[in-house]
């Protein structure tokens, strides 16, 4: 009996599951995970010879300077790394998405300036990670998305100056965050996770640490404490104008829509417009300075202003005009459906399932009155263009401009 036992010991140690590199020392937890310590042992590379079962393998306080794409082939069932303490600089892209068992990850106190985010995906039960103490100047977006089972996430002692917008959302375990020790950027940028902050039960360890490096104006405030009003989110509405263009034909019809926003900081304008025939995006004036067209924007003339002008418009300008009003903090636009009438009955122009077709009531409003945005959908403007030989009398030469409204389409009738 005892030679048999004996044997089946020697078997024991000789189990490729227990194998372990020289430098390691390796044992079994009562739980059947294999751990593999080989910490503070002056390493510079990861040790070869790992049993493909280990789920803890401890690599702290060596001398790794980096993690390359097939470093840790060996050991795919690994469930827990421990990198900290070590002089890396550099994780190659694909050395961590082999670990698909992954839920501990340590990567504290080295020298990482960049992150292989893209191998997160891969790492769905990922529940805690650590990247504190790098050199890590950002968080870009969508780099957490999917991990669904993180509990802890260790961002403090970076160089962060700024996050991404909705970095922590989806993250439904999401318990503990540190942020701290950062040289934050507290624009208006920024100011979503103030607001984040203000919503959500994560603990956001030593918030009062987590400051404002700039602007000088914020600096050494919580970044939790931005004023809520240096940042608000930009609104827009639209206006319409409509009269012949001055240095056009004398049945020329020049259409205007101007663009009125407001926020802070003061939002841009960006005009997009969809036509049958093109699709234009405007993210600035057209019109220099100088009231002149830019090269190659001759046809739509954005000013700074916000005004928006057609010169000579035709059926092929007909579509659908967006104004956006853009910000640090968010976008706002509003749309307006443009037609052009060519009958002498602009209701024969007006959608077959319109039950108010024909009967144009509602409340009346003046050129450049507003376009309501609490209406149903975009609103429809019709420009209705009667032809130059249905004028007659004294007055014919002047433009009229008349208005009405549609309430369920919010419909602009123009005549002139």
């Amino acid at each position: 009996m005892r030679p048999l036992l004996g044997c089946l010991a020697l078997a024991t140690l000789l189990w490729p599951g227990l194998a372990c590199p020289s430098p390691c020392s390796c044992s079994a937890k009562k739980n059947g995970r294999l751990l593999a310590e080989c910490a503070y042992r002056e390493l510079r590379d990861v040790p070869r010879g790992l049993s493909p079962n280990v789920t803890i393998l401890t690599l702290s306080a060596n001398r790794l300077g980096r993690l390359g794409r097939g470093s840790l082939a060996e050991v795919p069932e690994l469930q827990s790394l421990w990198l900290g303490y070590n002089h890396i600089s550099a994780v190659e892209p694909g050395a961590l998405a082999a670990l698909p068992q992954l839920k501990n990850l340590d990567l504290s106190h080295n020298r990482l300036a960049e992150f292989p985010w893209q191998d997160l995906r891969n790492l769905s039960g990922l529940q805690i990670l650590k990247l504190s103490n790098n050199r890590l100047a950002g968080l870009p977006r969508g780099a957490l998305r999917g991990l669904r089972e993180l509990r802890s996430l260790w961002l403090n002692d970076n160089e962060l100056t700024t996050l991404a917008q909705g970095a922590f959302e989806g993250l439904p375990a999401l318990a503990q965050l540190q942020l701290f020790h950062n040289p934050f950027n507290c624009s208006c940028k920024l100011f979503w996770l103030k607001e984040w902050a203000d919503g959500t039960s994560v603990v956001i360890s030593r918030a009062g640490s987590t400051l404002c490096a700039a602007p000088a104006r914020l600096r050494g405030r919580a970044v939790t404490d931005i004023p809520g009003q240096l940042c608000v989110a930009p609104s827009a509405q639209l206006t319409y104008l409509s009269g012949p263009a001055k240095a056009a034909p004398r049945d020329g019809l020049t259409l205007t829509l101007h663009c009125s926003v407001a926020g802070s900081p003061p939002p841009e304008i960006h005009w997009q417009i969809r036509t049958a025939g093109r699709r234009v995006d405007i993210h600035g004036p057209t019109v220099a300075r100088d009231g002149g067209a830019k090269p190659g924007r001759q046809r739509f003339l954005a000013f700074k202003n916000g005004t928006m002008a057609i010169p000579n418009f035709g059926k092929e300008d007909e579509g659908t005009y967006t104004c956006l009003a853009v910000n640090d903090v968010g976008t706002r636009d509003v749309s307006v459906n443009v037609a052009l009438a060519g009958s002498g009955n602009p209701a024969e122009e007006l959608p077959r399932d319109d039950p108010h077709a024909g009967h144009p009531g509602g409340h009346s409003c003046a050129k450049g009155d507003q376009l309501d945005p609490s209406g149903m959908g975009e609103k429809l403007v019709i420009v209705y263009h009667v032809p130059q030989a249905a004028r007659s009398g004294a007055g014919a030469a002047e433009p009229r401009i008349r208005a009405g409204i549609l309430p369920a389409l919010g419909l602009l009738l123009l005549r002139w």
